[in-house]
Protein backbone atom coordinates (compact mmCIF):
# COMPACT_ATOMS: atom_id res chain seq x y z
CA UNK A 1 0.00 0.00 0.00
CA UNK A 2 1.71 3.13 -0.77
CA UNK A 3 2.14 5.64 1.54
CA UNK A 4 0.05 9.20 2.15
CA UNK A 5 1.85 11.98 1.45
CA UNK A 6 0.64 15.85 1.79
CA UNK A 7 -1.97 17.63 3.67
CA UNK A 8 -5.76 16.72 3.28
CA UNK A 9 -8.27 18.95 5.12
CA UNK A 10 -10.79 17.78 7.12
CA UNK A 11 -12.74 20.40 8.75
CA UNK A 12 -11.42 24.07 9.11
CA UNK A 13 -13.19 26.62 12.38
CA UNK A 14 -13.74 29.94 10.39
CA UNK A 15 -15.59 31.20 13.27
CA UNK A 16 -12.64 31.17 15.72
CA UNK A 17 -10.66 33.66 13.16
CA UNK A 18 -13.90 35.89 13.36
CA UNK A 19 -14.35 35.70 17.23
CA UNK A 20 -10.99 35.46 18.82
CA UNK A 21 -7.45 37.19 18.06
CA UNK A 22 -4.96 34.48 17.76
CA UNK A 23 -1.94 34.31 19.46
CA UNK A 24 -0.17 31.49 18.81
CA UNK A 25 -0.50 28.17 16.79
CA UNK A 26 0.35 24.85 17.79
CA UNK A 27 0.66 21.17 15.37
CA UNK A 28 -0.40 18.99 17.69
CA UNK A 29 -1.58 14.85 17.15
CA UNK A 30 -4.47 13.46 17.99
CA UNK A 31 -5.14 9.80 20.15
CA UNK A 32 -8.03 8.24 17.88
CA UNK A 33 -9.56 4.90 17.89
CA UNK A 34 -9.76 3.01 14.35
CA UNK A 35 -13.09 4.21 14.13
CA UNK A 36 -12.73 7.24 14.81
CA UNK A 37 -9.88 7.41 11.93
CA UNK A 38 -12.01 5.87 9.11
CA UNK A 39 -14.69 8.55 9.99
CA UNK A 40 -12.43 11.46 9.16
CA UNK A 41 -10.97 9.91 6.50
CA UNK A 42 -15.26 10.20 5.04
CA UNK A 43 -14.26 13.47 5.88
CA UNK A 44 -16.73 14.46 8.32
CA UNK A 45 -16.30 16.11 11.40
CA UNK A 46 -17.13 19.45 13.05
CA UNK A 47 -14.64 21.68 15.42
CA UNK A 48 -17.41 24.55 16.00
CA UNK A 49 -18.26 23.95 19.53
CA UNK A 50 -14.42 22.63 20.09
CA UNK A 51 -11.95 23.76 22.77
CA UNK A 52 -8.77 22.39 25.00
CA UNK A 53 -8.64 22.18 28.46
CA UNK A 54 -5.37 21.06 30.19
CA UNK A 55 -6.43 18.86 33.15
CA UNK A 56 -3.40 16.84 35.06
CA UNK A 57 -0.75 17.68 32.65
CA UNK A 58 -2.55 16.59 29.81
CA UNK A 59 -4.07 18.72 26.60
CA UNK A 60 -7.49 17.46 25.90
CA UNK A 61 -9.82 18.47 23.17
CA UNK A 62 -13.99 18.62 24.26
CA UNK A 63 -16.70 18.77 22.28
CA UNK A 64 -15.36 18.03 18.77
CA UNK A 65 -17.81 16.36 16.56
CA UNK A 66 -16.41 12.52 14.77
CA UNK A 67 -19.73 11.54 13.75
CA UNK A 68 -20.14 7.64 13.93
CA UNK A 69 -18.28 5.47 11.32
CA UNK A 70 -21.49 3.69 9.23
CA UNK A 71 -19.79 0.22 8.73
CA UNK A 72 -18.63 0.52 12.41
CA UNK A 73 -20.13 -2.02 15.32
CA UNK A 74 -20.46 -2.59 18.91
CA UNK A 75 -16.41 -1.16 18.77
CA UNK A 76 -18.19 2.32 17.52
CA UNK A 77 -17.14 5.43 19.60
CA UNK A 78 -19.12 8.03 21.28
CA UNK A 79 -19.23 11.20 19.04
CA UNK A 80 -18.58 14.17 21.33
CA UNK A 81 -15.91 12.41 23.54
CA UNK A 82 -13.09 14.14 24.95
CA UNK A 83 -9.70 13.44 22.94
CA UNK A 84 -6.19 13.26 24.39
CA UNK A 85 -3.77 16.00 22.26
CA UNK A 86 -0.02 15.34 21.98
CA UNK A 87 1.78 17.60 22.37
CA UNK A 88 5.12 18.46 24.56
CA UNK A 89 5.78 18.84 27.79
CA UNK A 90 6.97 22.41 27.90
CA UNK A 91 4.23 23.36 24.90
CA UNK A 92 1.79 22.07 27.67
CA UNK A 93 3.38 23.77 30.30
CA UNK A 94 3.16 27.27 28.33
CA UNK A 95 -0.51 26.76 27.15
CA UNK A 96 -1.31 26.28 30.50
CA UNK A 97 0.11 29.14 32.01
CA UNK A 98 -1.33 31.70 29.02
CA UNK A 99 -4.64 29.91 29.43
CA UNK A 100 -5.10 30.53 33.03
CA UNK A 101 -4.82 34.40 32.13
CA UNK A 102 -8.17 36.51 32.05
CA UNK A 103 -10.10 35.86 28.61
CA UNK A 104 -7.58 33.52 27.36
CA UNK A 105 -8.61 30.10 25.75
CA UNK A 106 -7.42 27.72 23.81
CA UNK A 107 -9.45 26.71 20.28
CA UNK A 108 -9.01 24.27 17.11
CA UNK A 109 -8.30 26.28 13.91
CA UNK A 110 -8.69 23.01 11.73
CA UNK A 111 -8.43 19.15 11.14
CA UNK A 112 -6.48 17.62 8.59
CA UNK A 113 -4.17 14.45 7.67
CA UNK A 114 -0.68 14.89 7.55
CA UNK A 115 1.57 12.39 5.70
CA UNK A 116 -1.47 9.97 6.77
CA UNK A 117 -1.33 10.99 10.42
CA UNK A 118 -4.49 12.68 12.24
CA UNK A 119 -3.62 16.29 13.20
CA UNK A 120 -5.18 19.09 14.69
CA UNK A 121 -3.94 22.69 14.76
CA UNK A 122 -4.59 24.90 18.09
CA UNK A 123 -4.63 27.85 19.17
CA UNK A 124 -3.90 30.23 22.30
CA UNK A 125 -6.73 32.79 21.80
CA UNK A 126 -7.96 36.05 23.62
CA UNK A 127 -11.98 36.98 22.79
CA UNK A 128 -12.76 39.77 21.10
CA UNK A 129 -15.19 42.43 21.94
CA UNK A 130 -18.20 42.91 19.57
CA UNK A 131 -17.02 46.11 18.43
CA UNK A 132 -13.90 43.98 17.32
CA UNK A 133 -15.73 41.86 15.34
CA UNK A 134 -17.44 44.83 13.96
CA UNK A 135 -14.34 46.07 13.26
CA UNK A 136 -12.79 43.55 11.24
CA UNK A 137 -15.56 43.10 9.35
CA UNK A 138 -14.95 46.72 8.13
CA UNK A 139 -11.40 46.05 7.32
CA UNK A 140 -12.27 42.99 5.38
CA UNK A 141 -15.11 45.62 3.37
CA UNK A 142 -13.34 48.17 2.83
CA UNK A 143 -10.19 45.95 1.76
CA UNK A 144 -12.85 44.29 -0.52
CA UNK A 145 -13.72 47.54 -2.17
CA UNK A 146 -10.18 49.00 -2.54
CA UNK A 147 -9.11 46.15 -4.48
CA UNK A 148 -12.41 46.19 -6.75
CA UNK A 149 -11.66 49.60 -7.56
CA UNK A 150 -8.30 49.23 -8.49
CA UNK A 151 -9.20 46.30 -10.69
CA UNK A 152 -11.65 48.17 -12.17
CA UNK A 153 -9.54 51.44 -13.29
CA UNK A 154 -7.01 48.57 -14.62
CA UNK A 155 -9.35 47.38 -16.98
CA UNK A 156 -10.29 51.08 -17.66
CA UNK A 157 -6.57 51.56 -18.35
CA UNK A 158 -6.37 48.55 -20.59
CA UNK A 159 -9.26 49.63 -22.38
CA UNK A 160 -7.45 52.64 -23.57
CA UNK A 161 -4.14 52.05 -23.89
Amino acid sequence: MAKETGRKLIAQNKKARHDYHLLTTYECGLVLTGTEVKSLRQGRASLVDGFVHIDGGEAWLHNVHVPEYSQGTWTNHSARRKRKLLLHRAEIDKLASKADETGHTIVPLSLYFKDGRAKVEIALAKGKKEYDKRQTLREKQDRREADRAIASARRRQRAKG
